[in-house]
């Protein structure tokens, strides 16, 4: 398998500079097979573990370390995936993709210490708008690494064959498969003024309890859904209808009162908000805009998805 090179890394070194160098490369790939900033930095922990386990002589007997760690990282995305099914039967509520915010604003490593590593920071892209991630979230594992992989990584169906233990053949289908579920989960690329200028509308109408300015700014067969994760206070269900979405996030608006202040922000890539409770982090929302309606509304208010936001 090739490895591919992204701009500002050097390959000139066969050792340690070379393989840390392959850090913000399977990152991006962790983020996008598993929806979790944090399930990604795990896997590349673990991929990285597995190939200092080996010897130097075993090490040096590989003809592409950036290709095997790929493998290897795709490889334990696939396990994941696979009990993560298993997981989310006992979560609590709707399961939703860790939001990203724009690189300046995360906070790096577990530890919550401000200062971001670029090897640390996933590209903002339409592979990673929220729309994009929960429609990879429908897909079996199979689907998604070969869809992801191809699709979005540019690799051969030969290579992502190796990695998913099918033949090309089967990973073409796979992906083919995968592809025909996306059409409608793509958002136009970049925020754009005028996607900006709804969620600042929404904000606005929001802020005022105004349910008419909600309800002209939703699309009637809206869906809102929110993700507590059994941590936060939400609502367990999606709420679908753009009338009753209006009246539910009003009564929101209205019990909080004071105490909630709206920011708007980037989230994957696109223009979002976020509130803020007692001066607290509490949610962040992503939007789906279609035309001059908002179609969709993730709300994220599980605290263990949002610690890579720092809002001042």
């Amino acid at each position: 398998m090739t490895t591919r090179t992204e701009p500002g890394e050097d390959q000139s070194d066969p050792g340690l500079s070379a393989i840390m160098s392959e850090r913000r490369r399977l990152i991006n790939l962790g983020y996008r097979l598993l929806g979790s900033l944090a399930d990604a930095e795990d896997v590349v922990q673990e991929t990285y573990t597995r190939w200092y386990a080996m010897s130097a002589r075993e090490q040096q007997a590989v003809e592409s370390p950036g290709a095997w760690l790929v493998t290897v990282a795709s490889r334990i995305c696939l396990n994941m995936l696979g009990s993560a099914r298993a997981r989310r039967e006992t979560y609590v509520g709707d399961w939703i993709p860790e939001p990203l915010p724009e690189p300046t604003e995360w906070i790096t490593g577990r530890s919550g210490a401000g200062g971001v590593d670029p090897a640390d920071r996933v590209t903002l892209d339409e592979s990673v708008t929220m729309a994009f991630l929960v429609v990879l979230d429908a897909m079996t594992p199979a689907e998604r690494v070969a869809f992801v992989l191809h699709d979005v990584f540019r690799y051969p169906f030969g290579e992502v064959a190796e990695i998913v233990g099918r033949s090309p053949a089967a990973c073409r289908q796979l992906a083919s498969s995968a592809r025909r579920r996306i059409p409608g989960a793509q958002s136009p690329a970049g925020p754009g003024a005028g996607q900006a200028g709804i969620v600042r509308q929404f904000r606005t109408a929001w802020e005022a309890k105004d349910i008419d300015a909600l309800i002209g700014l939703l699309d009637p067969d809206a869906v809102a859904t929110a993700d507590g994760g059994g941590l936060a206070v939400t609502h367990l269900h999606p709420i679908v209808g753009g009338e009753r979405i209006a009246r539910a996030y009003a009564e929101i608006a209205r019990v909080s009162g004071d105490r909630t202040t709206f920011l708007e922000c980037t989230v994957n890539g696109l223009p979002g908000l976020v509130t803020r409770q007692d001066g607290n982090l509490s949610t962040v929302f992503a939007f789906e805009i279609v035309g001059d309606r908002i179609r969709q509304i993730w709300a994220v208010r599980n605290p263990e998805k949002l610690r890579p936001w720092r809002i001042d």
